[in-house]
């Protein structure tokens, strides 16, 4: 007679399953997360970027512009198999990725606030983006309101 699995036995093969490293966006970032001992932010973006994707772009753009932090777009097509996208790393933790965290879309406060913790320094110098913010949300706020 043959004997079957434990009924708990069982129960714990499956749960162990959940705890293995899945692939994609949950299985770490595509390519570098450190360089110079500095983590790296890593935008993975659609093929060609979508809405989520533009705007994770201005957000590391902006993040930029403030603190010296390196930046690296990986189109989805060079994540490798499974990857999600959008998706968002600092070092090798996720942060945002498409159907899980955030849905994949992040926003400057969030980004900030992390690096701020972590200790990263700011630019020298703000760069153009910093300076035309302003003007640009005077402009958004008058176009909305005309109609």
């Amino acid at each position: 007679m043959t004997r079957l699995l434990n009924p708990f036995a069982l129960l714990l093969l499956l749960l162990s399953l959940l705890l293995l490293p899945a692939t994609g966006a949950y299985a770490g970032p595509p390519g570098a997360t450190e360089i110079d001992g500095q983590k790296v932010l890593t935008l993975v973006g659609r093929d060609p970027p979508g809405l989520r994707c533009n705007n994770n772009m201005q957000v590391a753009a902006e993040l930029s512009n403030v603190y010296k932090i390196p930046v690296q777009l990986i189109p989805v097509t060079f994540a490798g198999p499974g990857a999600k996208a959008p998706a968002v790393y600092y070092g090798g933790e996720l942060i945002a990725a498409d159907g899980g965290n955030l849905n994949g879309m992040i926003d400057f406060t969030t980004l900030a606030d992390i690096v701020e913790l972590e200790g990263v320094p700011l630019q020298d110098q703000g760069g153009r983006l910093t300076e035309i913010k302003p003007q640009f949300e005077e402009l958004k706020r008058a176009i909305k309101t005309v109609e």
